[in-house]
């Protein structure tokens, strides 16, 4: 009875090992532990990696230009770690809105990483989908509070750090970086590859929300495009201008490096600024200037390599209208994409999704263009950027009537593809293996030609089925056989006639209850009926 328990133990025990997260040394902790733990480690990691950026330019740089002794540079790296969150502050010449959002890839790969983290230590409540929302909330939430309190303990007379936006863009941060990464390590324990956190979250919607996201994705992805290919034409025709101005800074070769770093940090908002000129609005660079299609109207611009790819004023470059089309162009891969990402064919309702991922496409802009502008201060370099409604308005119209359009078509053209017929469908989706050959059959042997086969019997009927009437077995004929001589016939002896009794007669069968009755001779009825007899 000892061994047997024992056995029984060891049995439960590994069964609650397998039951329990991978990566889990015991079992699950609590989830808003784990969410402190992982938001502390995002945070330690994130200023360990600024610090060591801020003291190197400290060294390299004048020291009072990143704040005077190692206390002014651990609140310049912590000021560093805020606005890589896009969260502004503000100094003796103004407020700071305009952020480099090249800079938030560190704080988002860190988080994403943290959610996956967080799925395999604490696993999953309840449903999949709830649990990845709990899981992000349980990151987002003591990220956005320690940031919060960092913005305080940062405050100088110099430099303030808005509290309030630290509080609101951590969360944002945390909530959506922590869920796409507890997506990813969601899909990937069921045994589903998948190679990024967007490819994940859609394996996770439903499929209609799936089908806009994707359609969504297609059209921004089309218009970022076409920002990037008008900043790096125009950087390519101005290379002699971004020279000069980088010649003019002579930051020497550290500060070359650094002022590298923030151009390629301040690359996704240019970006987004050329995907605002191919809409339609454009950007401005201070109050009362210009950058559209309409015409280029500047003023006295920073001292910055990158804005050496801004046009020179008066009317737009000609090469540069061709960007134009690039709305309509990403309506129609929306419509399609969405169409195509369909569960099923949605009939007259085509152009109604098509419109509404084209609208969403332009929220999902406006969002963009509000992210990568801001004020540099106060006076004219307080409008910087493009402008969020203006944006996504005309996105949203461009992006949506060209959507509806293509999103039309495609279901009509999906409706009217010929469906493959069910035998192929099924050759294709199975696997082909070589037909089994069945087993000879062998001949049954005539044992001789006048006797009849053997009797082969049917499969019994059902035991409900109405039993069928019985056929009237019909013989053959047996075959003639060959006429023999008859043999003479022997004379009989003769015996004596001897007188017998007479017989008595038959008795008579008393009358039958049914006189009548039925009989089927070869398909014909005939009705039989007896008499009694005469006397």
């Amino acid at each position: 009875m000892g061994d047997e328990s024992a056995g029984q133990r060891v049995i439960a025990e590994r069964a609650e090992e397998a039951k329990a997260p991978a990566g889990a040394g015991g079992p699950p902790r609590p989830l808003f532990v784990t969410g402190l733990v992982g938001a502390l480690w995002c945070v330690g990691i994130g200023l360990a990696v600024l610090v060591t950026v801020t003291l190197i330019g400290w060294i390299a740089a004048p020291r009072t230009a990143l704040g005077p002794g190692l206390p002014g540079v651990f609140r310049t790296a912590v000021n560093f770690w805020l606005v890589s969150h896009h969260a502004g502050f503000s100094a003796g010449h103004g407020r700071v809105g305009l952020l480099p959002l090249g800079v938030m890839i560190l704080p988002g790969a860190l988080l994403y990483r943290s959610g996956g983290w967080m799925i395999r230590a604490a696993g999953v409540p309840g449903k999949a989908r709830i649990g990845v929302v709990h899981v992000a909330l349980a990151l987002a939430a003591p990220y956005a509070l320690l940031a919060g309190l960092l913005a305080l303990a940062a405050t100088s007379p110099v430099v303030k750090p808005s509290a309030w936006q630290a509080l609101i863009a951590c969360f944002l941060v945390g909530l959506i970086a922590g869920g796409l990464g507890a997506a990813r390590a969601l899909v990937a324990s069921r045994g589903r590859r998948v190679r990024s956190g967007l490819g994940a979250l859609l394996k996770l919607l439903p499929d209609r929300p799936r089908s806009l996201v994707i359609g969504v994705a297609g059209s921004l992805a089309v218009l970022l495009g076409s920002g990037a290919l008008l900043v790096a034409g125009s950087l390519a025709l101005h290379m002699s201008e971004a020279n000069r101005l980088y010649e003019m800074l002579a930051p020497g070769i550290v500060g070359g490096v650094l002022l590298l770093v923030i151009e390629l940090a301040f690359l996704p908002n240019a970006i987004i600024w050329g995907m605002s000129y191919a809409i339609g609005p454009g950007f401005s660079v201070g109050a009362g200037t210009s950058v559209s299609p309409t015409g280029v109207f500047l003023d006295v611009v920073p001292t910055f390599p990158m804005l050496a790819a801004l046009p020179e004023p008066g009317p737009a470059p000609v090469v540069s209208l061709v960007a134009l089309g690039a709305p309509f162009v990403a309506g129609a891969v929306g419509g399609v994409l969405t169409i195509r990402a369909m569960p099923s064919p949605v009939y007259e309702a085509a152009p109604m999704w098509g419109f509404v991922s084209g609208a969403l496409t332009g929220a999902a802009a406006a969002l963009l263009a509000a992210l990568s502008g801001g004020p540099l201060g106060d006076g004219r370099m307080a409008t910087m950027g493009p402008s969020a409604w203006q944006v996504g308005l005309l996105a949203a119209l461009e992006v949506g009537i060209s959507a509806a359009i293509a999103a039309w078509i495609a279901n009509w053209a999906f409706l009217r593809r010929p469906a493959k017929p069910k035998a192929k469908r099924k050759r294709e989706a199975a696997v082909e293996t070589p037909p089994v050959p069945a087993p000879p059959v062998e001949p049954r042997k005539k044992v001789s030609p006048y006797v009849p086969d053997a009797l082969e019997f049917e499969e019994a009927e059902p035991v409900l089925a109405p039993r069928k009437p019985r056929r009237a077995r019909v013989e053959e004929p047996l075959p003639e056989l060959p006429a023999e001589p008859e043999p003479e016939p022997e004379p009989e002896p003769e015996i004596e006639a001897r007188a017998e009794p007479e017989a008595e007669p038959a008795p008579v069968p008393p009358p039958r209850e049914d006189p009548e009755r039925t009989e089927n001779r070869g398909g014909a009825i005939y009705v039989l009926r007896e008499e009694p007899p005469k006397d």
